[in-house]
């Protein structure tokens, strides 16, 4: 069952003075299926922030739909869009967007207590996450007092905590040196294995030969895609770096 559609998305940007248009977005089209991991590529220019941030709905796009859960969240009134966003996405970003003010608990606390959830439930969702994520015993420690790494299971725990029914994630390994990215990974697939369904924009072939589909954009549109099958993460690694100077050799 595909837990997110996206149908003939277009979106063009106008410049400031209307004298020209830009088309970031063609009739794009793809689907993901609930329990899937899948990470979209593309060269810089090719559409991929731009879907990411229609997906996540903080842009609308010119035309087409994008249902998520079978709801058009193009159409969502915007006094209605954060509680949305918050009820079903969860986020994780490269730069980690946690507040350096807030503990890291409270980080992850937060989006349940926008929500309205109780403390009770708040804390008993916390545990099996952050035990699952190895930062249990830091919950006390603030964002300046630990490492990229830290950070980075911290915001993955904030995503997971309110149970979305997607997380999008944005150069989640980007920050990371090689030994957290690896670790993130790692989790990653553990957590899509349990059933979560991850969408992941990434430039790194290391981080997107961990998941299950590879979409290439290519001029604002699915230009090729590349399922893992039984391919150990090498052997996807490979096609994904083939497949990505095929991209660059079009473009030229």
């Amino acid at each position: 069952m595909a837990i997110l559609e996206v149908h003939n998305l277009k979106k063009v940007y106008t410049t400031r003075f209307g004298g020209n248009q830009v088309q970031a977005l063609s009739n794009l089209n793809f689907s993901v299926e609930e329990g899937e991991y899948v990470a979209i590529m593309g060269e810089s220019g090719s559409g991929k922030t731009t879907l990411l941030n229609i997906l996540a709905a903080l842009d609308k796009p010119t035309g087409g739909e994008v249902l998520l859960g079978g709801r058009n969240i193009v159409t969502i009134k915007e006094r209605e869009i954060s509680a949305f966003r918050r009820d079903n996405l969860g986020f994780v970003f490269q730069d980690f967007n946690l507040l350096d003010n807030f503990s890291l608990q409270d980080n992850i606390f937060l989006p349940l207590v926008l929500q309205g959830v109780k403390p009770r439930e708040m804390e008993e969702r916390l545990k099996p996450i952050v035990d699952k994520l190895g930062i249990g015993s830091l919950m006390k420690k603030y964002p300046y007092e630990v490492s990229g790494g830290q950070k980075q299971r911290t915001a993955v725990a904030r995503a997971l905590i309110t149970r979305p029914q997607l997380i999008l994630a944005d150069e989640p390994t980007g920050a990371l040196d090689s030994k957290a990215a690896h670790g993130l990974l790692r989790m990653f697939g553990e957590i899509n294995g349990e059933g979560q369904t991850i969408l992941m924009v990434t430039h790194s072939v290391k981080a997107a030969s961990h998941a299950k589909r590879v979409l290439f954009i290519k001029d604002g549109e699915v230009f090729h895609q590349l399922y893992r099958g039984g391919l150990s993460n090498e052997e996807l690694y490979v096609k994904i770096s083939d497949t990505l100077t095929v991209l660059a050799a079009a473009a030229v």
